[in-house]
């Protein structure tokens, strides 16, 4: 069987989360706009959930979320999980240490599996996928967010254009992210029904690029890249950086912009009581009766 290719440290983002987790409450911003989103769509879906889990919980966005929503009274025991022990550490309540690459939880066990901002650092997405949809019941509902395809674009231009500049060519400081277009076929490469993908892009102003990296650092979503960079991040290197950071995406207020690009999935455990797409050729109308439009043949070449 083909291993999937190890991307990221796994070990080194468990340290780098710990080492956030202290004062994460401080740039969790991102972390508390997916959550409320998620809730908001949990809003419209009117169906118990009695045993729900947060992956990739970190300080509770999701709790706090769904405690000023009209779903917290239909979403059960919710079970708090995390990558990072000092994470959790601030929680109460059911809550267990892991790694999304590896579910504890049983066959369709869960009704609700919840995940926000956690699984774009898995080595194999899909795979994760594949544990959570296995681990629902029939009919079971799961919702994620991860960080897509445009997220810190800009700060991935400066890097690269400085790199090029001092060093006579690149290589990768930040984490390649899935594009959004394939979001929805992630779901379906998983197994799950009626697969739905959106993005929100979310535009961000900091005084400098360095209080930009500062959030990264305390969100605990710098680089964990298996593959090293062969060259350090010097203060020359980051400086030039920094420069063409600020010459490239300062706005009139002399502040430089940052992208973070959320995607979110919807997809469902299949059931036999799901809707079902129709098989080809049993449509009961034909497709210009239902536009009202006259239909004309085509002339044959032959």
């Amino acid at each position: 069987m083909l291993l999937p290719p190890r991307l990221f440290d796994r070990a080194l983002h468990r340290k780098r989360l710990d080492r956030a987790a202290k004062g994460f409450a401080a740039a969790d911003f991102l972390q508390r706009r997916a959550a409320l989103d998620i809730v908001e769509r949990l809003e419209g879906i009117m169906r118990d959930f009695p045993l729900a889990v947060d992956l990739s919980a970190r300080h509770g966005a999701l709790r706090a979320a769904l405690a000023d929503s009209a779903a917290a009274a239909r979403v059960g025991l919710l079970i708090e999980t995390d990558l990072s022990p000092a994470m959790l550490a601030t929680r109460g309540g059911p809550r267990v240490v892991l790694d999304e690459e590896r579910l504890p939880f049983a066959p369709q066990s869960l009704d609700l599996v919840v995940s926000t901002l956690g699984l774009h650092w898995t080595n194999d997405v899909v795979g994760a996928l594949v544990q959570i949809r296995r681990a629902l019941k029939p009919d079971g509902l799961f919702m994620g967010a991860f960080l897509g395809g445009s997220t810190l674009t800009e700060l991935r231009q400066a890097l690269t254009a400085a790199e090029d500049e001092i060093l006579g060519g690149t290589g990768s400081r930040i984490s390649p992210f899935a594009d959004s277009r394939d979001a929805a076929g992630l779901l379906q490469r998983a197994g799950f029904a009626l697969p739905v993908g959106d993005v929100d892009r979310v535009n961000v102003s900091y005084e400098h690029p360095l209080r930009l990296l500062a959030d990264l650092r305390q969100m605990g979503e710098t680089n964990v890249l298996a593959d090293r960079h062969p060259h350090a991040l010097t203060r020359t290197l980051l400086a030039r950086a920094s420069e063409i950071y600020v010459e490239r995406f300062a706005g009139a207020d002399g502040r430089v912009r940052a992208t973070f690009e959320i995607v979110t999935l919807t997809g469902w455990s299949p059931h036999e009581s799901q809707q079902q797409p129709l098989a080809p050729g049993s449509a009961k109308m034909r497709l210009a009766d239902a536009l009202g439009v006259v239909e004309h043949r085509l002339p044959r070449d032959d």
